[in-house]
């Protein structure tokens, strides 16, 4: 919890200083209030008092009262605002670094654990500072303070407050012993809960295709009724806190007037007035040493949830990323050339994996080549993809882009010379427009043009102005609005509005039709102002008219060639081939 200290902005640190006078000040004024009833104790008890002294007296109390409620709200401002400024600076601080991880990283955090621990975490802290920053304050202090304005009074008073101080801590401890390691099962039983409706809102439709809500239902009753569980053992813990609290300050009140009634009655008659006047002084600062502690205690309570929730959080911060950027390539070590692609000898496996996707992948590809990888399921054309744009990084062997190993480039200048689509169509909240200009770097002279032209060349003009607002159509988070088609052509254009040097479509066209994929490939072929294309697919005929293509099987390349050259040379295309097309279509 005290890491997290260290986002806190000097701004919030000078508010933090004067939130702390503020308390200083309304614990003075508190601790005045008993002996103000001391001296309107000794003047009704007193022949010849005035009225207006007591009412004087009377009247200051009152004022005391309200000057330090008006403190308190002060202070609750300038809380709320140090809390809400800090859950938000670690927000946003979660939101960077996980953009920065790479994919080990977000293979280690689930997704719904990163979504559970930048809201629900943080909102714990921030709770946690709201409350507890002004009570750690004052409590200690209100303590100390009256602890040593008693000092001087009957030390059986003192023996009794201190039995019901030690009392109260012997209750605390116990509760935390029983709830700490809950609070620790809470936040995981959290994370569960999210993924469960995480994933049953995606699937929403293969659930509901299969009759599985009562299955679906089961599961997360299951889920939520740990959780719930769990919460109750802590609220019953919670419930039963307080009136033993109640208990104890009771008890030290009963204490201490039946300790003051024995005091009273054995003074001298002169003496008397001023004993009885101690003992209302002594009761009214030993509830407010109690209720000190009592308030300590309460948060407590409240920090093992913080501080594993403060855990969690740090966890996301300081996880460093295993792919780190380069330092740049020097000047003198760029190439002339642009959009040329080699792999020397790469083999690869996955973290914690003992057997490699791809084993001794070497070849060479140059400026305005199409190239394609084919090969069956898991036999390493995504993860070869992958590899380019330092999604993972090799475990042996070398990645070159334009003559410079990948590892030495920075993330964003290596991805400036790649335009990217992915197997699974991403689409963002917004419109086409922003969609498809999601990718471009800078301000484009003409952002319009560029869009149509991207569109029409990914063959999505003919849908796209079909819909009400054309360019400007409203796209749904993740293009739910969108067929699977739409989706892969607006992902296509996207990476051709970049304008890249290198463009990887990565099984992008396996939702396109037959006419709309050679249209696709045609004008590609035609406008591609020279950037190398890398093509994996499943579809020998998205392939056919490829420069040059691999052919994988088991992480390992058997294939290289054109298609008549595989078509003759290479045993697996041929199967693949012949699976997929008649002889006449493959002559």
């Amino acid at each position: 919890m005290i890491k997290l200290l260290r986002y806190l902005k000097t701004s919030e640190w000078i508010l933090l200083i004067l939130s702390i006078a503020f308390i200083v000040g309304q614990v003075a004024l508190d601790l005045t209030l008993p002996e103000y009833l001391g001296r309107i104790t000794m003047l009704v008890q007193t022949e010849g008092s005035q009225m207006r002294d007591i009412l004087h007296n009377g009247g200051l109390m009152i004022l005391i009262t309200f000057t330090s409620m008006l403190i308190s709200m002060i202070i609750a401002g300038l809380a709320a605002k140090i809390a809400t400024n800090h859950a938000a600076r670690l927000r946003g601080l979660m939101f960077d670094k996980v953009l920065s991880y790479t994919m080990p990283e977000l293979n280690d955090f689930s997704i719904s654990s990163l979504i559970t621990r930048s809201t629900n975490d943080v909102l714990q802290v921030q709770s946690l500072v709201v409350t507890g920053l002004p009570i750690l304050v004052r409590s200690p202090l209100l303590a100390l303070w009256a602890v040593i304005r008693i000092m001087d009074k009957a030390w059986q008073w003192s023996a009794v407050t201190a039995g019901a101080v030690l009392a109260l801590i012997m209750v605390a401890a116990a509760y935390f012993i029983l709830a700490i390691p809950k609070f620790t099962k809470m936040q995981e039983q959290t994370d569960e809960l999210t993924r469960m409706t995480r994933e049953n809102l995606i699937g929403i439709r293969v659930v509901r295709a299969y009759n599985a809500e009562k299955f679906q239902a089961a599961k997360f009753l299951q889920a939520n009724l740990a959780l719930t569980n769990t919460n109750l053992f802590t609220n019953r813990l919670m419930a039963t806190l307080m009136p033993g609290i109640d208990l104890i300050m009771n008890g030290l009140t009963l204490a201490v007037y039946w300790i003051g009634a024995g005091i009273v009655a054995g003074a001298a008659a002169v003496h008397r007035v001023g004993a009885f006047a101690d003992m209302m002084v002594f009761a009214a600062y030993s509830i407010q040493i109690l209720m000190a502690f009592m308030m300590l205690v309460i948060v407590f309570l409240l920090i093992p949830r913080a501080t594993v929730a403060a855990k969690r959080i740090n966890e996301v911060l300081e996880t460093q990323t295993t792919i780190a950027d380069g330092p740049g390539p020097a000047f003198s070590t760029l190439s002339k050339t642009r959009g040329e692609i080699e792999f020397r000898n790469v083999s690869f496996k996955y973290p914690d994996a003992e057997e490699y996707v791809l084993e001794n992948i070497s070849f060479k590809v140059r400026r305005g080549e199409t190239i394609a990888f084919i090969g069956s399921t898991g036999s390493g054309k995504s993860t070869i993809i992958n590899l380019i744009p330092r999604f993972y990084d090799t475990t042996r062997g070398e990645v070159l882009v334009n003559g410079v190993n990948v590892r030495d480039y920075t993330g964003q200048r290596l991805r400036e010379k790649i335009g990217y689509v992915a197997q699974k169509a991403v689409l963002f909240k917004g419109s086409v427009t922003s969609n498809v200009l999601f990718g471009h770097s800078g301000s484009p002279s003409d952002p319009q043009s560029q869009v149509i032209e991207a569109v029409k060349f990914a063959q999505g003009a003919e849908f796209v102005e079909q819909m009400p607002d054309t360019y400007h159509a409203y796209v749904a988070p993740g293009g739910t609005n969108l067929s699977g088609g739409q989706k892969q052509r607006l992902s296509i254009a996207r990476a051709l509005a970049k304008k890249a040097e290198i463009l990887i479509f990565d099984d992008s066209f396996s939702a396109l039709d037959y006419k709309t994929d050679r249209l696709l490939r045609q004008a590609l072929k035609e406008n591609t102002w020279g950037a190398t294309v890398l093509i994996v697919a499943q579809r020998i005929g998205t392939i056919i008219e490829a420069d040059k293509i691999f052919v994988l099987e088991e992480g390992a390349m058997v294939g290289f060639g054109t298609h008549r050259e595989l078509m003759h040379s290479c045993r697996v295309y041929q199967e693949i081939a012949h699976s997929q097309l008649s002889k006449e279509e493959l002559a």
